[in-house]
């Protein structure tokens, strides 16, 4: 039987805290039983056996941190031993080519690329991606493959932090002993892939930024209308969230340029509205993803955002919950914001702020003076990929949907 080994269970995911056993050593196991709870860098996710056998070994205790690949338990059949599973194990070392000729003569095998670590000629990577990786001074070591079976791929490298950043410790650390007692508190991993991805973010992606301050009060008026229906029929109330997420994703559909994502050498423009919304949790912050949002009605979206920032704040999103999103909408308006740029959420390559709804004098259609409800708006997009023209015509366009809200419920 194969040893059994932490799986990747994020697009992010470089290790995993093997939170709890669910299985004893010596325990009976048939596939499809969950072995174990792993914490990853975005919810605790139950890991299920693919093979029937004894658990013969446990590897790693409970609390440990186990990096993506490491064995981790010995799963084995009736009739075999440890010793005869390992045996397979030692094949994949001899199936390298060999060479036709002597060395002098040599048709060699391919090494891995002299800039880089020797270890890192075991790491599953495409060719491709070990040529860029070389030319980059890339460490594929500090990369998490999003290709078959976790393979490094072209795309990888190119979203990877080069030179100097590419090491695992920024340059810039805190400076101790200054201000009292301290006190130190371990990196999770949630907090270390928010970390590594927004550094990331702001040193490869040329960020251009763009607000706009919009008119809140129809939607105030429309959201109190249908709360008060809502209240006679015992339904869900609607928050203005729920509001903003719609247009959003329907002002995105609009204007499918801002839809979109850098690839090296093309631009990919999705056809769907996947939409991430960023959800403070315990540890840091997470984005859970609305499928089609641009497709749902203001009762489905608001609907689907309450159970998915639920299931994220009790770590509970599963991989398909997380993944795939096309842009993301951040929101602390909640926190009394007004206005913030966000930091792009790579690979994507737009990002929208949205802040409070708050009463403010303003100039009304008579030039008078009058308390009106102001929301202003912020987006970071990817110069890259989008240009700002593009970027304006979206603010207007979700302008147009925030102003005229009635539009929403067609």
């Amino acid at each position: 039987m194969p040893v059994v080994t932490m799986p990747k269970l994020s697009d992010t995911m470089v290790e995993g805290t093997l939170a709890r056993w669910c299985k004893a050593k010596g325990d009976k196991i048939e596939t499809g039983e969950i072995l174990a709870e792993v914490e990853t860098d975005k919810a605790t996710m139950e890991m299920e056996a693919f093979d029937d056998g004894t658990l013969a070994e446990l590897y790693v205790e409970q609390g440990s941190v186990v990096k993506v690949g490491d064995r981790i338990a010995l799963i084995l059949a009736e009739g075999e031993t440890a010793e005869s599973a390992a045996a397979p194990a030692e094949k994949p070392k001899a199936a390298a080519p060999k060479s036709s000729g002597s060395p002098r003569k040599g048709i060699s095998k391919a090494p891995a690329p002299r800039s880089l670590p020797a270890a890192t000629a075991r790491i599953k990577a495409s060719p491709l991606a070990r040529k860029i990786a070389a030319a980059r001074g890339v460490n594929l070591s500090t990369i998490a493959g999003t290709g078959p079976g976790g393979r490094i791929v072209k795309r990888d490298v190119e979203n990877a932090p080069s030179g100097p950043t590419a090491s695992a410790s920024p340059a810039i650390r805190a400076v101790r002993g200054i201000a009292g007692e301290e006190k130190v508190i371990p990196l999770t991993g949630m907090r270390k892939t928010i970390a590594e991805r927004l550094l990331a973010s702001k040193t490869q992606i040329p960020h251009f930024y763009l607000s706009v301050t919009m008119d809140g009060g129809p939607l105030m008026e429309l959201r109190k209308e249908l709360n008060a229906m809502a209240a006679k029929e015992n339904g869900e109330k609607l928050t203005v969230n729920d509001f903003i997420l719609l247009a959003a994703a329907r002002a995105a559909a609009e204007v499918p340029k801002i839809n979109a994502a850098f690839d090296g050498d093309a631009i990919i423009e999705y056809a769907d509205v996947n939409l991430a919304v960023a959800v403070a949790v315990e540890d840091g912050l997470i984005t859970p993803v609305i499928r089609k949002a641009n497709t749902l009605s203001l009762r489905e979206i608001s609907a689907q955002m309450k159970e998915l920032a639920a299931k994220a704040r009790a770590k509970k999103l599963k991989p398909e919950e997380y993944q795939g999103g096309t842009i993301t909408l951040s929101s602390l308006g909640g926190f009394g914001i007004e206005d913030f740029l966000p930091i792009i959420n790579p690979p994507q390559s737009f990002i929208l702020g949205v802040g409070a709804i708050t009463k403010q004098p303003v100039v009304n259609e008579y030039d008078l003076v009058t308390v009106g409800h102001r929301l202003t708006m912020s987006a970071s997009g990817d110069h890259r990929v989008i240009d700002g023209a593009v970027a304006a015509g979206y603010m207007n366009a979700l302008r147009r949907l925030v102003e005229k809200p009635a539009l929403l419920l067609m």
